[in-house]
């Protein structure tokens, strides 16, 4: 009886021995912050939009295959608006007569489908994932006109 109760006694706490096993471990978080992570190559971030391609024309053949003359004078062809299942993107006029698209983040969902049907490659996929903010009109990407700045991100 008396080598049961020694026994008892001698043994290490459960507690103790997870806490020394851990002291010895790698940790299981990373140094975001500092530490950059690396991501693969086909990660999804913020879209970036480059005004100087975004020129193609839609010719605005419909049904009847008439000409639309206002399309043929500049305004953009509306194809990432189109294809957009969040309708994120939306037309504003940055001069009198030109359309660009403005991108509200906040909508997104970052399937990349105006990346893939843009013809003129004008909206880019990037890696920017920094997206955190307590201002929701931060995310609304707005257009700059040509004359401004060459790209708006």
């Amino acid at each position: 009886m008396a080598d049961d109760n020694k026994k008892k006694k001698s043994r290490i706490s459960p507690i103790f021995k997870r806490a020394v096993a851990h002291i010895f471990t790698k940790p299981a978080t990373t140094k975001y912050p500092f530490v950059k992570p690396e991501l693969p190559a086909d990660s999804r971030g913020k879209l970036v939009y480059e005004i100087k391609d975004c020129n193609a024309v839609d010719l605005g053949c419909g049904p009847d295959f008439r000409l639309d003359i206002k399309a043929i004078r500049g305004s953009s062809c509306h194809v990432c608006q189109r294809d957009c299942p969040t309708h994120a993107i939306e037309f504003v006029e940055v001069e009198p007569g030109k359309l660009r698209p403005q991108i509200d983040l906040n909508n997104c969902i970052f399937c990349y489908q105006c990346v893939e049907t843009c013809p003129r490659d004008a909206i880019k996929q990037s890696d920017l994932y920094e997206l955190a903010t307590t201002d929701k009109k931060a995310l609304v990407m707005k257009p700059e006109s040509k004359n401004n700045k060459g790209a708006s991100q």
